[in-house]
């Protein structure tokens, strides 16, 4: 079996090209076509593309479904299938277009790599997902150990989460300078943090409590005082290792370095949820807590558009979409608390009213 086909490798070169440049795409966009393409070839085995016939999609189909999970050993997901799918179905199109394939294929081949309705709805179900609560995460913060440099920053990193629901990969990118303590924020600068999208937004700090405050006070003072480091120094630098006996490495203390990946700050969450008793759940998850308390706690439609802004989403419709979802027993107690509470007050309709206007991008009716 051919391990490439060097004309489809050229080709492939040029639509990263395109997805980077034009697409103006991310890394991990242009790594999920090239896996996808990748499958595709072995299916194939790495025939040209210029022979690519609508028989091709319709095997690779049902090749996928036969397919399993290298990692788990279970059936590939309808999400994975869906996004592959859809991953060559956008390559196909564009290679339809292309000197020197035109006269091989059609726009319309393409669309042979469409996924079943029913299937498609299967794989885009969102399941209710698992987060912690705010209690859950203070007492794991709290359990915590601050005896060195090490276990002071890992504690630090879970409390800063927590105040702040900033992804792990803007965390790891951030220097003392973003954090405002007089003013209670952090600045997310996309020229200097990995933020989603590259947006650069403000995070005010979430009312979670006081002791993950004063953690992040003492951290951050740590850092200044103890180590004497600058606004340009990390804000949670990786760990310094050294050498020892044996040829083996040991934590000596802490890196002026950035974490080059975020790898590390999940690492931390597992160690800390595990010794304090509690299932692993991901620094993404924190996200759902703090839309979870918003949810709660938010009294108009304009405080959840701020509560979502810090969050850094633009609108309300982006917080909901992504973080809005009632859970199954929060479902039922709303429930039996409308039937028992019969019809809303005006004010209560006309907040509704208006929110589903904003969210449907329409004026609310006078």
């Amino acid at each position: 079996m051919p391990k490439h086909n060097a004309d489809n490798e050229r080709i492939k070169h040029r639509y990263f090209a395109y997805l980077k440049e034009a697409q103006r795409r991310g890394e991990p966009s242009v790594d999920a076509a090239a896996k996808a393409l990748n499958r595709f070839e072995s299916y194939t085995r790495c025939k040209s593309f210029r022979a690519f016939h609508y028989e091709q999609a319709i095997g690779f189909k049902r090749h996928l479904a036969e397919q399993s999970n290298a990692r788990t050993g279970k059936p590939l997901s309808k999400a994975t299938i869906l996004s592959t799918l859809a991953a060559l179905k956008a390559f196909f199109f564009w290679l339809a277009g292309q000197s020197g394939y035109r006269s091989q294929l059609t726009y319309s081949d393409a669309n042979y790599f469409n996924m079943g309705e029913r299937d498609t709805r299967i794989a885009r179900t969102r399941l209710e997902k698992a987060y912690p609560s705010l209690e859950q995460v203070q007492h794991v913060v709290g359990l915590m150990p601050a005896d060195d440099p090490i276990q002071l920053r890992d504690r630090a990193l879970i409390a800063f989460i927590l105040l702040t629901g900033a992804r792990d990969g803007a965390v790891v990118s951030m220097k003392l300078k973003h954090v405002d303590l007089a003013e209670g924020c952090v600045v997310q600068d996309a020229r200097e943090v990995a933020t989603k999208f590259g947006k650069s937004f403000t995070t005010w700090f979430f009312p979670v409590g006081e002791n993950p405050l004063q953690i992040v006070r003492e951290w951050c003072e740590f850092l200044t005082r103890t180590m004497l480091w600058g606004p340009n120094d990390p804000l949670f630098p990786a760990t310094l290792v050294e050498g020892g006996a044996g040829q083996a490495f040991r934590a000596v203390g802490l890196s002026r370095q950035h974490w080059t990946t975020a790898d590390k700050v999940r690492s931390v969450f597992k160690r800390a949820f595990l010794a304090a008793g509690l299932p692993y759940y991901s620094p993404h998850r924190l996200r759902d807590t703090l839309a979870s308390l918003g949810k709660r706690h938010c009294r108009s439609p304009e405080e959840f558009q701020a509560w979502g802004q810090n969050l850094g989403h633009s609108s309300m419709a982006t917080t909901f979409a992504s973080y809005g979802g009632v859970s199954g027993a929060r479902q039922a107690e709303i429930i039996r608390g409308v039937a028992v509470a019969g019809v809303p007050a005006d004010d209560a309709v006309g907040a509704m009213a208006a929110l589903i206007a904003k969210l449907q991008g329409r004026p609310a009716s006078p």
